[in-house]
């Protein structure tokens, strides 16, 4: 014992002494010898504390605590050690200062108890965090084991609560916000969704209600109580809204309760006040506490829900009496207050605070259902739905938050918006209403709104009997007047008129005996009583009575002047019977203003409108009557809709050009009455407006099919619809029918003048395509039918613009027609122009064009085509000068007038003779400065038009550049996207050698519209300049494709380019197919340009080449015919060189034909043609060359063999050395059969060999003669060059075949040679190796082996390789079908060459 205390000494005195590892030594020296003593642990834990070892001074703190607890020193230390480290060890801390101050009040020490408690709260503030701060002053709580001791030496509990609970609320939020922050970004998250399941996890573990609860206990402040109270319901409201729904039962019960205190105690927080009104949960608004009503009214007077409680409970729907108004000596001091209270609103205050106080207080599902009554009371249906639908958003909303079904409110909703929807734009929304009726009474069976509703929607579909069960099932529970009043009025329209009008009068009778009745209600009765009368007494003495129907029409508007339908019925009794169309006129205006419903009235109106071209009001009058939703029956219902609101409306539209529109409302009508055919009739006209053809076609057929209808009573409109197709026919461009169809109308009403005129203007139209088609000979007959047409129209209606325009361009349709021309009805033209009219008229600058009066006279001279067509000229020039007189009174027309005046002009310019325009004293002839004239003043009447400066652009092309510049400019400013313009305006740069810019605007022209041609040509013109004539022919030939036939130009170009790439050096040799397109061309330029020789001359060329020698013949004749012609009168030396090239391409064309003789006679012409060498020589060598061969040919087939020979030598003289004309004269020095003769054709071939040794004319000649000679030498020279043609890729398929068949024959005479057939299969074989594509190879190893797949192969290879495929022909495909030796193959070789014998051969 004396050992320890010893060493507890030395202990205590090096701690003193701060030698703080000796005392941890000798406090360890005495634990070690007694673990259990007290102060060593103490010493050990303080010098451990002091070494800044806090767990081993915890430790040993701890273990003297467990020795002896009750010792205020080990606290002590502990608590130092605690405070030493911060915040690391509050809550340790907080048990230790708790201990020490339970020692301490034991002991009695009320001081050291507080200010341990104090120190540490303190401590706690400063050094922790706010949770470490909250735990620490639940120290301070009536819950702490020492507040009875400290009470009233600390803080108060509710000052403390308050304190934990403002820390609370602020780690709460924090902890929301970071939550949500966190989860919202996961995938698929909805911030809703998050929000919520946050909050129930914060609020669910939370303690702000138990603290709030502690606060509202602990004051002694009523209004921090009542301040807590509110944040207590608030919290509570806020947990309910995010429970589960199976969990809300206990939460909701103490919200209700919470919230029935604070109403109780009459304290103004509204949420308290909203959950017991918004949660009571009532079938009639009547079942309310009308007390608690005012008081919400009074404590919160700006709030949504108490405006609309206030102007509900003062109106007169309300059914709660009124307070008694308080006079102002009677008014309290709590009246004083509150002034607006007390005052009464008037209807219109208690409508505008309904209305403010429904949108202040959008969530209130109470303010819709009030709002909503007060609606249907005003009959503001459309309001009161929407209104209703909001409420039931808001419904569900309080719903989901309160888990309570609200099944009576929602009720009471339902059949506020289903009574709406009976009545707004009835019968459109019945079904709905239906449905919410039916579901209210499968639930309430008597409910006596659903069968009220019911009951209207059955009238309204004309289930009258239906409609009047359901009238007495209510009935059968009250005696209301209004009901009676339905009920008497169904059988009444179910045919029991009688009936319904006894007990009408009965309902009148008690409505008469009412103190306040319904005035509506009255009106309604006294009409329907006047309907009756009506009904049973149809006789017009009884309905003119204006003591009957009349009378009860005229009471009904007295009881209530804003009721519709006795304005109606007044106003037909007016029309039908009064004859006062005046008054009838204003009854039906007044019956639609008051309702839209009154289709009657609406109906009258229109057809008085329309009568009167009053077209604003007519769709006025549809276009509400639609929009009331009376006029289409609901889905299912018998009754049928009123389609003549939207035939109307489609009318009106129609009229202002709404095509699109007019479709729609045609088609609504249409759906409502397929039958109608002035539906048809419009929606095809709509269609046809709209540019939708095919679809207007279809609607004009139906209703054609609506006139062979029996019942059809529109017969004398039905040739509208033939009228209407014919126009919808002409703009497909099926002219042909449309003639037909306007015959056909004309045939039933011959002077109707639009018919005519359209059929003339088809006419014309057609001959223009009929011109772009290339068909002339249509164009013509078709233009010479629209000056017939236009005369018919002309003796009953001359003074039409349109009517003289489209004979001017009839007349001009002539001037593209040249071998037509003559036959212009010329007299009934001129007859025409002089019908009617001042002559002088025609005088219209006829001092600049020399066209006027004086011409008419001469129109039916006679002078062959150039004076025809210049009569047609003049008389197109005529017409547009008459139809210039017509358009005096409208400037538009007038403008366009002198702009069709102008290029009739300029076309008259262009078709003038050259020598016309060259005897002309001055620069420029009188069509083109009249047609200049006529531009010009075009443009004054309308500067707006981009057509006209173009017009003006082209005319001043040569004129003056700078002035067409400026035009095309202007024009391009008013539309820049026309490409025509663009095309000109390059044209004019590409005059004026600007070659960038003109490229630039024929880009600009094909991009804008790729399809115009001209901007092709003139990008062809461009590159021709520029020399790259390969681009230039793809472009021409672009352009021809994509061109009408009515372009000369083009035609030109496109003739012109392609013979000059088939003459080219390296131009392949042409296809048929490569010279059809051509022909085509050249063949409509000479129907387009009769006097154009030289491209009649091409034609013939082009003839030559394709195989037709008969044109080529014909051509070159009449071009031989008018060159001499031409010759003799000018005697010129180009005439002379065409004459003779003429005749020597005839001479060809006749060799072609056989005519050997007619061949001799046109080379010799040529040979003395030119015979003087004056002439130019390059073409005289070329024409004197093939003068030379063609006789040589046509007198070798003559049999003159010497003189053909003479022929041929003469050529050679021409073309020295020439291999071609060397061939030709060896076969025929070979086929005269002479040794002597041969021996020169051998000489000639050899000589020729050593020029021109790769010619396949000359070696395969050389080869055949040497076969034929069997000369092996030879032979073996030739064989090794013929071998070489077989891969040459310029030779065609027919000079292979030929090398083919020598190949063969050099083979089989070769002596080594000894099996012939293995010669000529090993030579098949080679060639099959060498084009396994082509069909000879093929055929030729059949006929030599047994097998049939060659056969086949060979006939697999043909029928590739024939037309479009290949250029194969009929003899060698009909070689392949026969060698398969098949009866269906032997037939078709003989259709494909019946004049082939080895179809016939294979057949047999």
């Amino acid at each position: 014992m004396s050992f320890t205390k010893t060493t507890l000494k030395a202990a205590k005195s090096a701690l003193d002494a701060q030698k703080y590892e000796e005392a941890i030594e000798q406090a360890k020296i005495v634990l070690g010898s007694d673990p259990k003593n007290y102060h060593a642990n103490v010493f050990l834990g303080l010098a451990f504390d002091k070494q800044n070892e806090n767990d081993k001074s915890e430790q040993a703190y701890n273990n003297a605590i467990s020795i002896k607890e009750n010792d205020p020193l080990v606290w002590q230390g502990q608590i130092a050690l605690y405070e030493k480290q911060g915040d690391k060890k509050i809550n340790e801390y907080y048990n230790a200062a708790l201990q020490l101050a339970q020692i301490y009040m034991v002991a009695d020490d009320r001081d050291r108890c507080q200010a341990v408690i104090d120190k540490f709260v303190d401590f706690a503030r400063k050094c922790g965090s706010p949770a470490q701060y909250r735990h620490s002053l639940s120290v301070l709580l009536p819950t702490s084991p020492i507040y009875d001791y400290l009470e009233g030496r600390i803080m108060h509990p509710a000052y403390t609560y308050t304190k934990i609970t403002d820390i609370l609320e602020h780690e709460e939020q924090e902890q929301i916000n970071r939550a949500i922050g966190q989860r919202r970004t996961r995938l698929g998250a909805r911030i809703d969704r998050v929000t919520v399941e946050v909050k129930q996890e914060v609020f669910q573990n939370s303690q702000l209600e138990e603290l709030y609860q502690c606060i509202i206990d602990w004051t002694d402040d009523d209004g921090v109580r009542r301040q807590y109270e509110e944040r207590l319901l608030q919290r509570s409201y806020d947990t309910l809204a995010v429970l589960p729904s199976h969990a809300k039962a206990d939460k909701r019960e103490q919200v209700l309760s919470q919230a029935r205190g604070l109403v109780l105690l009459k304290h103004p927080f509204a949420l308290g006040w909203k959950v017991v009104l918004e949660w009571s949960d009532v079938e009639s608004i009547v079942e309310l506490d009308v007390g608690l009503l005012r008081e919400f009214v009074i404590f919160f007077p700006d709030d949504g829900l108490s405006k609309v409680l206030r102007g509900f409970l003062e109106s007169e729907i309300s059914p709660f009496p009124k307070p008694p108004i308080k006079e102002p000596e009677e008014l309290g001091p709590h009246d004083a207050k509150e002034p607006e209270i007390s005052a009464s609103l008037t209807p219109e205050d208690q409508l505008l605070s309904m209305t403010e106080g429904v949108e202040d207080g959008s969530l209130s599902a109470l303010s819709k259902r009030l709002m909503g009554e007060y609606l249907l009371f005003l009959q503001e249906n459309e309001a009161a739905a929407d209104t209703a639908q909001k409420g039931l958003e808001n419904l569900r909303t309080q719903s989901q938050i309160s888990g309570l079904a609200f099944m009576d409110t929602k009720d009471a909703l339902n059949i506020i918006l289903a009574t709406a929807l009976v009545h707004h734009q009835a019968p459109r929304h019945h079904i709905e209403a239906r449905e919410i009726f039916s579901s209210i009474l499968k639930r309430k069976p008597t409910n006596s709104a659903a069968l009220i509703g019911l009951g209207l929607i059955l009238e309204e579909e004309e289930e009258y009997a239906d409609a009047v069960t359901f009238f007495d099932r209510v009935l059968a529970r009250t005696s209301d007047t209004k009901i009676k009043a339905e009920a008497a009025w169904c059988k009444a329209l179910d045919g029991q008129y009688e009936t319904g009008m006894r007990e009408l009068e009965c309902c009148l009778e008690e409505l008469k005996a009412q103190e306040n009745y319904n005035k509506l209600l009255k009106a309604q009765i006294l009409h329907h009583i006047g309907i009756c009368m009506w009904t049973l007494n149809s006789s017009k003495a009884a309905r003119r009575d204006r003591n009957g129907a009349y009378a009860c029409f005229l009471a009904s508007i007295q009881a209530d002047v804003n009721f519709a339908p006795s304005y109606t019925s007044l106003g037909i009794f007016y029309s039908d019977y009064a004859k006062d169309k005046k008054r009838a006129r204003k009854c039906f205006q007044k019956a639609f203003e008051l309702s839209s419903s009154e289709i009657e009235a609406a109906e009258r109106l229109a057809r008085n409108f329309a009568k009167n071209r009053e077209w604003d009001l007519v769709e006025v009058v549809a276009q509400r009557l639609i929009e009331s939703g009376k006029v289409r029956p609901a889905p299912g219902s018998k009754r049928k809709g009123f389609s003549w609101p939207y035939a109307a409306l489609g009318v009106v539209q129609l009229h202002n050009q709404e095509y699109i529109k007019s479709i729609v409302s045609f088609q609504s009508a249409l759906r409502m009455s397929p039958d109608d055919y002035h539906s048809w009739v419009g929606l095809g006209e709509s269609y046809s407006n709209s540019g939708r053809y095919i679809a207007a076609t279809r609607a004009f057929e139906q209703a054609q099919k609506l006139e062979n209808d029996p019942h059809f009573t529109a017969i004398d409109e039905s040739w509208f619809s033939e009228y209407m197709l014919a126009n919808v026919q002409r703009e497909l461009g099926e002219f042909e029918v449309a003639v037909i169809g306007y015959q056909s109308v004309l045939s039933n009403r011959p002077k109707e003048y639009g018919v005519s005129l359209a059929l003339l203007q088809t006419l014309v139209e057609g001959a223009w395509r009929q011109l772009e088609l290339g068909l002339y000979g249509r164009a013509a007959h078709r233009a010479e039918e629209a000056i017939y047409a236009a005369k018919d129209i002309a003796s009953y209606t001359d003074d039409s613009f349109n009517l003289w325009k489209a004979i001017g361009d009839a007349c001009a349709i002539f001037s593209w027609t040249d071998p037509n021309t003559p036959e212009v009805p010329m007299e009934s033209l001129q007859e025409l122009l002089q019908h009617g009219i001042d002559l002088d008229k025609y005088n219209i600058i006829a001092d600049i064009d020399g066209t006027g009066a004086q011409v008419l006279k001469h129109l039916t001279d006679k002078g062959g085509i150039e004076r025809a067509k210049s009569a047609c000229s003049q008389a197109a020039i005529l017409a547009q000068k008459r139809a210039l007189a017509h358009s005096a009174n409208e400037q538009h027309a007038r403008a366009v007038a002198w702009y069709n005046l102008g290029w009739i002009e300029y076309r008259a310019h262009l078709d003038a003779p050259e020598r016309t325009k060259k005897s002309q004293t001055k620069k420029y002839s009188g069509f083109l400065k009249a047609c200049l004239q006529c531009f010009k003043r075009a443009i004054e009447l309308e500067a707006g038009n981009a057509d006209f400066w173009n017009a003006l652009g082209i005319v001043t092309t040569d004129v003056n550049p700078q002035v067409a510049q400026h035009s095309f400019i202007r024009s391009l400013y008013l539309n820049e996207k026309s490409a025509r313009v663009w095309t000109n305006l390059g044209t004019l740069y590409l005059l004026q050698d600007d070659l960038q810019l003109a490229n630039e605007a024929f880009t600009r022209a094909q991009s804008t519209d790729p399809d115009y041609a001209n901007a092709w040509l003139a990008q062809g013109l461009l590159a021709q300049s520029l020399g790259e004539n390969k681009e230039a022919q793809n472009l021409f030939t672009h352009a021809f494709e994509i061109a009408d036939s009515s372009s000369v130009l083009i035609k030109r170009q496109y003739a012109l380019s392609t013979f000059d790439h088939l003459l080219a050096p390296q131009s392949r040799s042409p296809d048929l197919t490569d010279l059809l397109q051509p022909l085509l061309a050249t063949r409509q330029l000479g129907c387009q340009t009769v006097g154009d020789l030289a491209f009649r001359h091409l034609l013939a060329l082009l003839a030559e080449r394709a195989g037709d020698q008969t044109t080529a013949t014909h051509e070159l004749t009449e071009i031989c015919q008018k060159l001499e012609e031409e010759f003799e009168s000018s005697e010129s030396s180009t005439i002379l060189l065409r004459f003779a090239q003429a005749h020597s391409d005839l001479s060809r064309a006749a060799l072609a034909e056989r005519d050997y003789s007619a061949a001799i006679e046109s080379s010799q012409t040529a040979l003395d043609l030119t015979a003087d060498e004056g002439v130019e020589q390059t073409a005289r060598a070329k024409i004197r060359l093939c003068a030379h061969l063609a006789a040589g040919l046509a007198m070798y087939y003559q049999g003159s063999m010497d003189r053909a020979i003479d022929m041929f030598r003469s050529a050679l003289e021409e073309a020295p050395s020439d291999p071609d004309i060397v061939c030709l004269l060896v076969q025929v020095l070979w086929a005269k059969g002479g040794d002597q003769e041969r021996n020169v054709a051998r000489e000639q071939l050899f000589d020729c060999v050593g020029n021109y040794p790769t010619h396949f004319g000359i070696v395969t000649l050389l080869g055949v003669i040497a076969v034929l000679d069997e000369d092996e030498d030879t032979l073996d020279a030739v064989a090794a060059d013929v071998q070489v043609f077989q891969t040459r890729e310029d030779l065609g398929f027919h000079q292979k075949h030929k090398v083919a068949q020598l190949l063969t024959a050099i083979a089989s005479s070769h002596p080594r040679e000894a099996d012939a057939e293995c010669v000529v299969m090993s030579q098949a074989q080679e060639r099959v190796m060498l084009a396994p594509s082509q069909p000879h190879g093929w055929t030729d190893l059949a006929g030599v082996v047994d097998d049939l797949y060659p056969a086949e192969m060979g006939l697999l290879t043909a029928k590739g390789s024939a037309p479009p495929g290949g250029s194969l022909d009929a003899e060698h495909l009909c070689k392949a079908y026969s060698g398969t030796n098949r009866v269906n193959d032997a037939q078709r070789s003989v259709m494909v060459a019946p004049w082939a014998a080895a179809g016939w051969q294979a057949l047999s």
